[in-house]
């Protein structure tokens, strides 16, 4: 019988997570046997957590979700550029008994719309919300030299301090484009909760693209929102897939087939 590798995702709360549903379709797509399960963990035993988990010899990795992204990043181990930069990771991996962390949202984004055929080159973005979600995608999008990025919050002094992070100032702002913008993405919790209430600043056309990082069952109220000016809606549910399947590869060195997970996934919309 083949080696039953432990692996899991650590969130508080977690009990909505489709992490293990994702990564038991990976596992059975290809034939490695795995034990994924999600773990509630209150904050102040989040490092007993980690150290109690990676101690069972069969352990190979940990997937970390809010609200302890930033906690991960902090951990004694080896951490990716990105993961240092953004100070979150969702990755873990013991690696010759040393942990390795890293981030797949940003690239988990960038691949679910690159498979949407969306490119971000030379295009004018408008980011909802300054939370983690965002800074999580916010590395990974600039790098792929959009024109402008413009990072709208209801706190102007949460946005404006993820601004100085990067060089270019000029390409991302908190400044409202007088013109159109290409791309909207919601990283807003206003977006999955209650009604959205979309600013009345911003430019659209039919041919601006939406996309929400929340994900649900039905549809969110930014996605409903967008429906009503738009073709080009997407939630968060490509990008849940994508970057479970950059987890899945940095364990075990294999990039899981994609397109029939997220099937899956639509299949429990229905």
């Amino acid at each position: 019988m083949s080696k039953k590798y432990k692996l899991g995702v650590i969130g508080n709360p977690i009990e909505h997570s489709l992490s293990p549903f994702i990564h038991s379709r990976f596992a059975r797509n290809e034939n490695i046997n795995i034990d994924y399960q999600a773990y509630k963990v209150e904050e102040i035993n989040f490092s007993n957590f980690i150290k109690e988990f990676f101690s069972d010899n069969s352990a190979k990795g940990l997937n970390v979700t809010l609200p302890f992204k930033s906690l991960a990043a902090g951990l004694d181990g080896i951490i990716s550029e990105e993961a240092s930069f953004i100070n979150a990771v969702n990755t873990i991996t013991l690696v010759d008994k040393k942990i390795r962390l890293a981030s797949t949202d940003g690239e988990g984004f960038m691949n679910d719309l690159r498979s949407k055929n969306i490119d971000v080159a030379n295009k004018n973005i408008l980011i909802l919300g300054a939370g983690a979600a965002v800074e999580s995608i916010l590395f990974t999008l600039y790098n792929n030299k959009p024109k402008n990025i413009s990072i709208l919050n209801r706190t102007q002094d949460k946005a404006e301090k993820i601004c100085l992070k990067y060089d270019d100032k000029r390409k991302v702002n908190t400044k409202i484009l007088d013109g159109d913008y290409d791309l909207v993405i919601n990283g807003s919790s206003a977006g999955l909760t209650g009604a959205f209430l979309p600013p009345k600043e911003i430019k659209i056309t039919n041919k601006t693209i939406f996309y929400d990082l929340n994900y649900s069952l039905g549809d969110t109220p930014f996605c409903e929102w967008a429906i009503e000016n738009s073709n080009l809606v997407y939630d968060g549910i490509g990008m849940l897939a994508h970057q479970a399947a950059l987890s899945f590869d940095i364990w075990f060195g294999v990039c899981p087939n994609i397109d029939t997970v997220i099937d899956d996934l639509k299949s429990l919309k229905q």
